[in-house]
């Protein structure tokens, strides 16, 4: 078996060494996801840097897994395909991307639930939802809290990037035949990534909040995915996606 390519290694490296980071730092009850996690903008928390540092912290083991399984089986093409600068921007323009996408549907989301409460509700949630989240702990009222975690939550995963990635391996090569479980036949890519994109868009969609996905910002990293390949496939003249360093 080839090497791995050198960023698509590296990814991996960093994220399990930030995942194992997480853990040691819980024995001492400090929380990095809470620091490096992508916050709210209007969240005291939130700093510009979280919309890098997040896409490399994880909420547990299965979500690291799936996530750098992704990276390891679609990435290392993509960067053999692309070279490593290529590759490596633009798995962070959608991870970025992703991330600017659940900004802005966590602010529709935000103003929505603030609609719906009288001001010194939405006062009390700026003034003492943060450190009710801190000693786990949230409202009574299910708006307030909803609102609480709307506010003083925080996203984590590299799926933005990854679901970058899987549409990218899908327009490179969209007849390759893939064996999904629990399909018992296999598919192609371009099906793999459309089926994938109409599944995050129902389940954003509906609402399901008590599933903890930020199914919008898995559509934005496929979203800022697709303009960015369109942008270099015009730019070389309507070449078909297959670039080198």
């Amino acid at each position: 078996m080839n090497p791995l390519p050198t960023v698509t290694k590296n990814l991996l490296i960093i994220n399990v060494l930030m995942f194992l980071a997480t853990l040691a730092a819980e024995r001492y009850g400090i929380d990095l996801g809470d620091y490096l996690g992508l916050h709210f903008i209007l969240s005291d928390r939130f700093n510009a840097a979280q919309l890098i540092t997040y896409m490399f912290m994880h909420a547990g083991f299965l979500h690291v897994f799936f996530n750098m399984f992704a990276v390891w089986m679609f990435g290392r093409i993509l960067e053999q395909v692309w070279g490593p600068k290529r590759f490596l921007f633009y798995y962070m323009i959608c991870g970025i991307g992703a991330g600017l996408i659940q900004e802005l549907v966590t602010g529709i989301h935000y103003y929505t639930l603030q609609a719906g409460l009288p001001p010194e509700a939405v006062e009390a949630v700026m003034r003492d939802g943060a450190n009710a989240l801190r000693e786990y702990k949230n409202y009574i009222d299910p708006t307030m809290a909803s609102l609480n975690l709307t506010l003083n939550g925080s996203t984590v995963g590299a799926s933005g990037a990854v679901y970058g990635i899987l549409l990218a391996f899908g327009m490179l090569f969209p007849n390759e035949r893939m064996f999904i479980f629990p399909l018992p036949f296999p598919i192609k890519a371009k099906w793999f990534v459309l089926g994938y994109a109409v599944i995050e868009l129902y389940a954003g969609l509906a609402n399901n909040a008590a599933d903890n996905v930020a199914h919008f910002a898995h559509l934005g990293g496929m979203i800022f995915g697709l303009l960015l390949i369109l942008y270099w496939r015009k730019k070389n003249n309507g070449y078909n996606g297959f670039y080198y360093n």
